[in-house]
């Protein structure tokens, strides 16, 4: 346990310093899982992408792609079942569902997330790429949840939410490194009514109108970070705190692309060091507020956010072309 615990602790440090930074605000027993969950989480997406600890990629094909998804499929199935895995992310994740019961359901859900970049599916609506953004970090959001003890509904959709901001900040964010490997996440009806053609978006002339369609968002984004608020106030204190900081060190990355202009991806947008640190603080105050608040806070309804569909079964998520999820007006 305490060699998976180390490991797990330098990937997160290693593939993401913002969120290692909030992580270390958990509790023992909770940062270990949720670094463990990390751990893994990134080795799917670093076999996908042939790449280490989210940089480095590696040109793989579609068929290639598609051949390690199958085998992280087959290998998660095991744990699933209660096998040993000698593959230290997946004998990490093994702790973690025998601990806090993660259902199956979740894991394959995000599996199917990336199915849908190794079969390079194109996001032709918002529907499309929020879709994608469920599959990628909102069930993620999901099981860090259930980590932390919740168990409401309600609470569970919230979290969704929280990974959805995510993914939509880090997609502002990433848009041209996207587009140098292929790959645009923004919706094509966006880009149509920009005037964008699909094939010219690295152009000059389209870059003003692209940083435009980033810009609306991040303001999407600003949406889920709200509703993710309301659902803090219904986690234990450190955990509600960690959760808080990560909030607000990555909303500060959207926040920084809106604001830079084309000049935004001249380079990678980060947050710097003591700004981290402030948002730490930041976060502790933020979390305070709204457990204070508590029940009150489950007024805020979730009116028109994105929302899993309850019934869908994991069968029914093996074709990205119809991955479950709809417009909701509230939770299910």
């Amino acid at each position: 346990m305490q060699d998976l615990a180390s490991y797990s602790e330098a990937t997160i440090r290693q593939g993401s310093k913002s969120f290692a930074r909030a992580a270390m605000l958990f509790d023992a027993d909770t940062r270990n899982s949720v670094m463990m969950l990390y751990a893994w989480c990134r080795y799917c997406d670093d076999v996908i992408d042939g790449q280490a600890l989210g940089h480095g990629a590696q040109a793989l094909t579609a068929q290639e792609k598609l051949r390690q998804l199958d085998l992280l499929r087959q290998e998660t199935d095991r744990v699933c079942a209660g096998h040993d895995s000698d593959i230290p992310a997946f004998a990490a994740l093994r702790q973690v569902v025998r601990k806090h019961a993660i259902a199956r359901r979740h894991l394959f859900d995000l599996l199917d997330g990336f199915a849908m970049d190794a079969d390079e599916v194109r996001f032709v609506t918002l529907d499309d790429t929020l879709r994608y953004c469920y599959h990628v970090a909102g069930v993620v959001g999901v099981m860090m949840a259930r980590i932390m003890g919740a168990e409401d509904e309600d609470v569970i959709n919230r979290a969704a939410d929280l990974g959805i901001a995510f993914q939509l900040t880090n997609i502002s964010r990433d848009v041209m490194d996207d587009l140098g490997i292929g790959r645009c996440y923004l919706p094509e009806e966006w880009l149509r009514a920009k005037g964008i053609p699909r094939g010219e978006m690295h152009l000059p002339e389209h870059q003003a109108n692209l940083h435009a369609l980033a810009g609306e968002l991040v303001e999407l984004a600003e949406r889920y970070y709200d509703s993710a608020r309301v659902g803090i106030a219904h986690l234990p204190w450190r955990c509600a705190w960690a959760i808080s900081s990560a909030l607000l060190i990555y909303r500060d990355i959207g926040l920084q692309v809106r604001k830079a202009g084309i000049k935004a991806w001249d380079g990678r947008t980060q947050v710097s060091s003591g700004r981290k640190l402030w948002r730490l603080c930041h976060g502790g105050v933020m979390a305070a507020g709204a457990r204070s608040r508590g029940q009150a806070a489950n007024t805020a309804p979730r009116t028109g956010l994105w929302t899993r569909a309850p019934h869908a079964l994991p069968q029914q998520a093996s074709d990205p072309g119809r991955l479950p999820g709809a417009w909701r007006g509230d939770a299910p």
